[in-house]
């Protein structure tokens, strides 16, 4: 394989702290987005190990050099469309997107086009591919009826460096939901084990077995029936702050899956990602970016509160920022 097919060269050096990792969740989140990702790049022999190929299973040691020669991006097979987007911030590396309530985030199954990734197209030519095929730029993502704050890798090194930041906490989201009832404190953490339903598979649910999750929550306000939360994650599991406020007794209005459904006058779930920080991973400035929560969602606040809700001091307020 020429240098041109192999792509971008990263090398990286084993510390102490990650001795004994399989290599294959070594480079996860530090040198490509996820281990399968990671898997593949090294079954197909394009890391290597102090000079030589190894298996995806095996185990660092402290001082390995390790070289990965990144694959170029895949033909992308999702066609772009001009779909309008909500661009919060953009430079060369990367946009922050406050993305709607009903838009997927990445083609799967049911729903092949009208994604977000079908707009990121239409408006950049040059996304991460990275990601593979049909997630180009995608970091992260948020539920279809979640609305908010994304961000989105426009080459290669920014995804990588963020899929790395992301793993290491240094990518802080701060989320608003609207809950049933009230939490047992006006602030704590839910640490519980999240994983697959073992019996509805499309589901999560709180079990031993599952993979640690943490969420951080205060109550901002209390209404009859309900309350305003402000959310922190620590850790980014499927389905995590929906799954633990149900868990805990509160679930989110709205949630079809683990709450009753609609009411409020909400066509959908009252949860959304309101500010996200991290430093920008080529030039180290801050990027911190807020949005209020949708129309229908602070409607809903006014049907319990006529007052509605001050959501702009929480763009400078910091707390959960050690979370």
């Amino acid at each position: 394989m020429s240098a041109e097919q192999q792509g971008e060269r990263l090398e990286l050096s084993v510390d102490e702290q990650d001795a004994g990792l399989r290599i294959d969740r070594y480079l996860s989140g530090r040198a490509l987005p996820s281990r399968s990702l990671a898997e593949k790049v090294i079954s197909a022999g394009l890391v290597t190990v102090n000079g030589a190929k190894v298996k995806p299973s095996y185990r660092v040691s402290p001082g390995d050099l390790i070289v990965v020669l990144i694959p170029p991006p895949q033909e992308v097979e999702v066609r772009p469309e001009p779909i309008s987007l909500d661009i919060v911030y953009e430079d060369g590396d990367l946009l922050v997107v406050n993305k709607p309530r009903g838009l997927v985030v990445h083609p799967g199954a049911g729903h092949q086009n009208r994604t977000l990734v079908n707009a990121l197209l239409y408006h950049c030519t040059d996304l991460s591919g990275i990601g593979g095929e049909l997630r180009p730029g995608i970091v992260h993502r948020l539920d279809k009826d979640t609305t908010g704050l994304l961000v989105v890798a426009k080459n290669d090194f920014a995804h990588a460096a963020l899929a790395a930041m992301l793993k290491d906490r240094q990518i802080h989201r701060w989320y608003l939901a609207i809950v049933r009832g009230a939490p047992a404190t006006g602030e704590g953490l839910i640490d519980a084990p999240i994983g697959r339903h073992r019996i509805h598979r499309q589901k999560m649910a709180v079990h031993q077995s599952g993979r640690h999750a943490v969420t951080k929550y205060r109550v901002l306000a209390h209404y009859p029936g309900y309350s305003l939360v402000q959310l922190k994650l620590r850790t980014g599991r499927t389905h995590q702050i929906r799954v633990h406020l149900h868990f805990i007794g509160t679930p989110v209005v709205g949630d079809q899956v683990y709450g009753k459904g609609p009411e409020l006058g909400l066509p959908g779930q009252a949860l959304h990602a309101c500010r996200l920080r991290f430093n920008h991973p080529r030039t180290g400035a801050t990027i911190d970016c807020f949005v209020p929560p949708p129309a229908d969602f602070q409607q809903a606040v006014q049907t319990l509160a006529p007052d509605g809700f001050n959501y702009e001091y929480l763009a400078l307020d910091n707390w959960g920022l050690d979370c």
